[in-house]
């Protein structure tokens, strides 16, 4: 009973404030009587008696104050009489009220935004059903989830630990609706794809396994709901409705369900299609064994399997497999990966860097809470004399400590607000953002329930910090200064003098601000270093036209024909210089590869291959389109066809891998996987091809005559203005053949997706480094400011005395430009470290270039020199004569 006792005084307490207050008066007056009356019988007269009560009975408020805490309910009202005490004091000085809820509105807004990508790229799961058993399987031997459609089959049909293996293959396709032709991004699933994940439809139905019945067996559509609202207008009617992708009939069946985009995040396709038409959209043999095209198969694990048992299993499979078929299938051994991100390819990196970027955000607020915690420490310094005379009056320290905690909380919970809200902007802002045009990436990082409670713990926490910095002054305040009429002073702490724990707090600020300067700088450095880099080929005056034949309808012979009269219909434009052409071109969208082997190996079993290299089919004009040197031999020509020998244009890696040096390396002669023997006639300078932080990789160009592809990337040379140049280039081909889908961009801005990272890693950390240095710059105001503010009457006498003007800068900001090249070390140091991190994001970043070093240093100096600046002024031009006026 006794809980329920107190929850009801506590009630009562609440709710009837004013007749408990009147009742405790009442109480109190009458034990002041009763001793009043005491000494009246004692012989002292009536006012004297009463007097002398009340001394004896001590501090009225105090025990008012107490009787009230007895009885519960104290708590609430008096917090709210905290919190009012607390706007005042903001009213009155609203410039600090301002400072302070805009520096932890930009903190905890960071922080927000981070936390918020963190939650989508990391900890929020794919929208299927049972998401934590989905597993993708990734191949240890080529270090990717990619497999064969034979080995995905039977990968399905020999495990025991999952309940169902689908597969999928990302493509392009041109879909025609009746009006002009488009590119759309199209899931080549299996036929239990959605059974698989578990997926009901949103309209109609999806396609299933009982729907294939062989190669191009399943000529049906499953539309993603959003593409389904923006292309058809959310018309029910489509459901039956017959299109055309690559000039086959397909038949709209269905609509996916509204949260569900795929199984790769952020990487939204526009609808789904049965993996059994592959033939339609590519010309890889469906049931070739030795061809992994299929970009992820996964599955749910069956209820009590773990993943070391499942990984088992299928090592048990790809173990068979691999006697079976040892020429297609080596060393068949998995892991499992979660497939939101394939697995460690992508989210390794995106781990590593949000989980980098969050701590540099929670060093933002760490700064933030020191420079708060410093100005705080400064207004209760200030208002020692106040502190001391309420202690004196009576007052317990607890309730003084519970108002200081009430402004700082108040303060934070006003910032963490209105930093929620400018994060909720941006947020929105990136979800709808396409970060590269081409491609189908949404960012949905719309903040959840999860977003705000961590901006909420943020500003509570930031709030119950900094509110504690001041919390060893008010406990050492003596209120018997207060009595004497002087000055008050705080005892010595741990660290000697009272400013040094503010020193301290300034010194984190600092070296928090000179980590995020280096980091800023780093990254900078870094992305410039990665545009000036050496590609391998040009980057200017260049333009890129990506079509694929196939899309068109352009199959087997007539493919070369057309690849022809495009290259002539593309120089032929006035101002094109030339025009080449490839099947895939470097840092594009893939990179075909194939095993190579030396000319003496007649066993071509994959484990005696000398190299596996990539491959792109090229036209003779490509090197001088693209801006690729040979640097010995020659192009090709158009005579070098299929009824010519077999030859090839190599890199230099390539030559000293297959061959051992340079010199070997021409006129010599290497093997094809399918025996062929093929002839180096030239050789390339070395570049980038699959990514901007790669090693040199062995690359092989061959004539586009002797290995034919459907797909194809126009190079096209030009020094005309590029948007008049694309729309010449599209007429053309639009005169050639309404019906061919075409995508033009500059070489540069082809690059986009290899520099998304890089550039998204340079933003997010100038954007820290930026508020980092706008924190420390305020910290150290607010510092040289309150050490100038305190010692004016001192720097008077000086100036009386003759002091020069360097003596007294030395003595006003001495000590603070002390702390800002130790906090500068320090933070220095450790930017050091963290550029490791930032150096697996943006290519060629180091800590350890001059210029980097160089920059932070003078950065620092730069930041310390600003926020010194008014107060070494206020410093110079104290006047003595008003100061001994003042006083």
């Amino acid at each position: 009973m006794r809980p329920f006792a107190s929850l009801r005084s506590f009630v009562s307490t609440l709710f009837h404030r004013a007749e408990i207050d009147r009742e405790i008066d009442e109480e109190l007056r009458s034990h002041i009587q009763h001793r009043a009356d005491d000494l009246e019988r004692g012989g002292l007269p009536r006012a004297e008696a009463e007097s002398r009560a009340r001394i004896e009975f001590g501090g009225y408020q105090r025990l008012k104050e107490e009787s009230r805490e007895a009885l519960g309910g104290q708590f609430g009202a008096g917090l709210l009489q905290d919190i009012r005490f607390a706007l005042r004091r903001m009213a009155k000085k609203p410039g600090f009220a301002v400072v302070a809820i805009l520096t932890l509105a930009f903190a905890i807004g960071a922080n927000a935004v981070v936390f918020a990508v963190l939650n989508a790229f990391i900890l929020r799961p794919l929208n299927v059903p049972q998401s934590e058993s989905l597993y993708g399987l990734w191949r240890l031997s080529s270090n990717d989830m990619a497999e064969s459609y034979p080995d995905y089959l039977d990968l399905r049909d020999r495990n025991h630990s999952f309940e169902s293996l689908a597969a999928y293959n990302v493509m392009q396709a041109a879909l025609d609706t009746g009006n002009d032709p488009s590119r759309a991004w199209v899931d080549e699933a299996t036929g239990n794809y959605f059974d698989a994940l578990g997926l009901k439809p949103y309209l109609g139905r999806f396609f299933h396994g009982s729907d294939e019945h062989g190669p191009n067996s399943a000529p049906y559509i499953v539309l993603t709901y959003d593409f389904w609202h923006s292309h058809f207008q959310g018309d029910p009617g489509v459901i039956g409705r017959v299109v055309r992708l690559n000039k086959f009939p397909y038949t709209i069946i269905g609509v996916g369900p509204p949260e569900f985009h795929g199984t790769l995040m952020f990487f939204n396709p526009d609808f789904f299609v049965p993996i059994v038409n592959h033939a339609q959209f590519d010309e890889n043999d469906l049931n070739n064994r030795g061809d992994r095209w299929v970009f992820m198969t996964l599955g749910h694990l069956k209820a009590g399997v773990t993943p070391a048992q499942a990984i088992a299993d299928l090592n048990s499979v790809g173990a068979s497999l691999e006697k079976a078929y040892p020429k297609d299938d080596p060393k068949m051994s998995f892991k499992l990966a979660r497939p939101g991100l394939y697995g460690d390819y992508i989210g390794r990196p995106v781990r590593t860097f949000m989980t980098a970027l969050m701590l540099l955000a929670g060093l933002i607020l760490l700064a933030a809470c020191a420079n708060l915690g410093s100005l705080f420490a400064a207004r209760a310094a200030d208002r020692s004399r106040e502190i001391a005379l309420r202690l004196a009056l009576g007052s317990s320290r607890k309730r003084i400590l519970r108002g200081l905690f009430a402004e700082a909380v108040l303060i934070s919970l006003v910032g963490g607000a209105v930093g929620l809200a400018g994060s909720v902007v941006l947020l929105r802002a990136l979800s709808v953002w396409q970060p590269i045009s081409r491609w189908p990436l949404h960012m949905s990082v719309n903040p959840d329930v999860k977003v705000y409670a961590v901006a909420l713990f943020l500003a509570l926490a930031s709030g119950l910090l900094f509110g504690a910095v001041p919390v060893g002054q008010v406990l050492r305040t003596d209120p018997y200064e207060a009595v004497k009429g002087g000055s008050v002073e705080t005892k010595r702490g741990r660290f000697g003098l009272r400013m040094s724990f503010r020193d301290l707090l300034l010194v984190v600020q600092i070296a928090i601000c000179a980590v995020l300067v280096t980091s800023s700088i780093v990254a900078v450095r870094g992305l410039a270093h990665s545009l000036h880099n050496n590609f391998g080929f040009e980057l200017q005056n260049t333009m890129l036209v990506e079509t694929d034949l196939n899309m068109a309808g352009y199959r087997g012979d007539k493919v070369p024909p057309m690849q022809k009269r495009m290259i002539d219909a593309l120089a032929a434009i006035p101002g094109v210089e030339s025009v080449g052409l490839a099947d895939q071109v470097p840092l594009g969208d893939a990179q075909p590869d194939s095993n190579v082997f030396a000319d003496s190996t007649t066993d071509l079993r994959p484990a005696n291959a000398a190299s596996d290299a990539l491959m792109f089919k090229v036209s003779p004009e490509y090197f001088q389109a693209a801006g690729t040197a040979l640097v010995s031999g020659r192009a090709f020509t158009w005579q070098e066809n299929r009824d010519k020998p077999r030859v090839a244009v190599v890199n230099r890696q390539f030559a000293r891998k297959i061959f051992g040096s340079e010199a070997k390396a021409m006129g010599a002669y290497f093997k094809m996987p399918d025996g062929a023997r093929i002839q180096v006639v030239g050789m390339a300078e070395d570049g980038k091809y699959a990514s901007l932080t790669e090693d040199p990789q062995p690359v092989m160009f061959l004539p586009i005559l002797q290995s034919p592809s459907n797909s194809a990337y126009l190079v096209v040379r030009s020094s005309r203005d590029p948007e008049q140049l694309a729309q010449a280039i599209r007429d053309t081909l639009r005169n050639m053949d309404a019906g061919l889908p075409v995508y033009i961009q500059t070489r540069y801005k082809a690059l986009d997706a290899f520099l998304f990272g890089p550039r998204m890693a340079t933003i997010s950390l100038g954007v820290l480094g930026v508020m980092g240095a706008m924190l420390s710059v305020v910290g150290i105001f607010g510092m040289a400011s309150y050490s100038v503010s305190k010692r004016l009457r001192e720097f008077g006498i000086r100036i009386a005395l003759g002091a020069q003007k360097k003596e007294l800068l030395h003595a006003a900001l001495g000590r603070t430009f002390r702390l800002l090249a130790f906090g500068s070390a320090v933070g220095l140091l450790l930017g050091l470290a963290a550029g490791k991190v930032i150096a697996f994001i943006v290519s060629q970043a180091t800590p350890w270039d001059p210029i980097v070093l160089g920059g932070v240093l003078l950065t620092m100096l730069f930041l310390g020199l600003l926020a010194g600046c008014v107060p070494a002024r206020r410093a110079l031009g104290t006047d003595p004569l008003i100061l001994l006026r003042e006083e």
